[in-house]
């Protein structure tokens, strides 16, 4: 993993580079010369990229977005199938996993993550950005889960999520037929949040980032995992939390910091005790 966005060198396996702004993690995927295709490396070095979200307490945002004309064009096959034969996962245990898929061994990310997407967003593309938060793309995008053009299954939550997401025949018709489809109907089935003209992406959704890892990152947190497990458990579950979270919040640096913001009429200053 490389901390720089530099295009100086591109190593041929592709490599995941990192940039810090402030509070925002900046996460790109970095070889454009094979339509960002995913290398073994490139999956651990993802991983760690999210890990280090998670457990650098200065980080509150991850924005993950790739170098080049396109997101992703997918798993590249030829280094990817020879651990798929064998069962094994490219991301090493012990990583926060980036499709949040709760696979045991490995961990669950706990900090929002933004995508920006542009061009050709196939596969893997697709599972990542709906295993993020929020996702903003580019009006030239191309979309298409096609595992079963290739005799394989989408393993990266798409079968989980698109249903959820877009409910069952939409998602029946683009897993079945892995037909391309554009930023428009993406919008329309709720797999992005925004589009934005072509080369606006990362712009539109650095700003979003920004926005917030201004707010009170145990909040925030809170808030996202709250979602989460109504999603994923239920409402009844999820409700279950309220009292003892907001009890936890209430008590924290931060809260009081919101009400004194509020009370002198200024931004608050939060530092996420």
């Amino acid at each position: 993993m490389t901390d720089t966005l530099s295009d100086s060198h591109i190593h041929p396996e592709g490599s995941i580079d990192t940039e810090v702004r402030g509070h925002v993690l900046l996460i790109a995927i970095n070889r454009p010369n094979k339509r960002n295709g995913f290398t073994p490396k490139m999956f651990r070095e993802l991983g760690e990229a999210y890990t280090r979200l998670d457990d650098d307490p200065t980080l509150r945002v991850g924005l993950l977005h790739a170098k080049g004309a396109h997101f992703t064009a997918g798993l590249d096959l030829p280094s990817i199938a020879p651990l798929m034969r064998r069962g094994e996962k490219a991301v090493p245990l012990g990583l926060v996993d980036p499709c949040d898929l709760g696979i045991a061994g490995y961990r669950r990310r706990t900090k929002p993550m933004v995508v920006a997407v542009q061009g050709i967003t196939y596969t893997l593309g697709i599972e990542l950005m709906l295993a993020a938060d929020i996702v903003v793309a580019a009006d030239d995008c191309r979309f298409s889960q096609l595992e079963v053009k290739r005799g394989i299954m989408a393993t990266g939550g798409a079968t989980l999520r698109m249903a959820e997401r877009a409910g069952l025949g939409n998602a029946m018709l683009h897993l079945l037929t892995g037909d391309v489809f554009d930023a428009a109907e993406a919008l329309r089935l709720n797999f992005v949040q925004k589009v934005v003209p072509a080369g606006q992406a990362l712009e539109a959704a650095l700003a979003i980032a920004h926005a917030i890892a201004a707010q009170a990152p145990l909040a925030v947190v809170a808030t996202r995992l709250n979602v989460l497990k109504a999603v994923e458990h239920g409402p009844v579950v999820a409700m279950h939390e309220f009292i003892d979270t907001q009890q936890r919040l209430s008590n924290s640096d931060d809260a009081k910091e919101g009400v004194l913001s509020f009370v002198e009429k200024r931004d608050a200053r939060f530092t996420g005790r």
